[in-house]
């Protein structure tokens, strides 16, 4: 019996692994999260908010890849 997931995304005859494509979906969150933070004047209460901006990248990108992708 064939699995039905996907191991590779395929664009343009290029194979792409599914943890490239959830970490740019992760980056894309992150990046939404993050101007949302700056919007509302959230940011000010971290110490360091680049910091901030990676660890939801790694947050959101294991997410996606795990429960959405399921690489």
């Amino acid at each position: 019996m064939m699995n039905q997931i996907p191991h590779e995304f395929v664009i343009s005859g290029v194979y792409m692994s599914p943890w490239l494509i959830a970490s740019l979906f992760g980056g894309m969150s992150a990046l939404l999260t993050t101007n949302l933070l700056n919007r509302f004047n959230l940011s000010k209460y971290f110490f360091y908010p680049p910091l901030v901006l990676l660890a939801l990248m790694i947050i959101y990108s294991i997410l996606i890849g795990t429960f959405i992708i399921r690489a």
